[in-house]
């Protein structure tokens, strides 16, 4: 998904006009002045309950080209195997940018460990997804 920069100040003027965020200026050296956002306590109440009320909703994987996998069957085999090449093209270079993030945050004293979980766990996802679509191209 792609989300705008215009999309992520609308958004962030909404939640300081609830509360739930707010901010200052700041500026460092010869950089020009920034905004730093900040939780407020109604910020961290909504957070927590956010937290919480996803925590215990069942977990469904979607991933977008499951809809292409879906409807192979109405093209021809050559056109099959031109969209599963596409995303195994697409796959191997998730893994590659997969294993230079991990190799290079692996390691990194400020990257914290449940950050890493999300790296690894996106990697096995990604060697599953290359076994199930070498499985696939074998049939097509």
């Amino acid at each position: 998904m792609k989300i705008s920069t215009p999309s992520i100040y609308k958004k962030v003027i909404q939640l300081e006009e609830k509360g739930l965020i707010t901010s200052r200026m700041e500026k460092e050296g010869k950089m020009p002045e920034k905004a730093v956002y900040s939780l407020t306590d109604a910020g961290n109440e909504e957070f927590e309950k956010l937290m919480f009320e996803i925590s215990h909703k069942p977990i469904h994987l979607f991933l977008d080209f499951n809809a292409v996998i879906v409807n192979l069957e109405s093209m021809t085999k050559e056109q099959q195997r031109e969209c599963l090449d596409n995303i195994e093209n697409n796959i191997r270079v998730l893994k590659s940018y997969l294993e230079e993030n991990i190799s290079m945050k692996e390691n990194a004293p400020d990257i914290p460990a449940t950050g890493m979980a999300v790296l690894h766990q996106q990697f096995l996802l990604v060697q599953a997804i290359e076994e199930w679509i070498t499985t696939l191209k074998m049939e097509v």
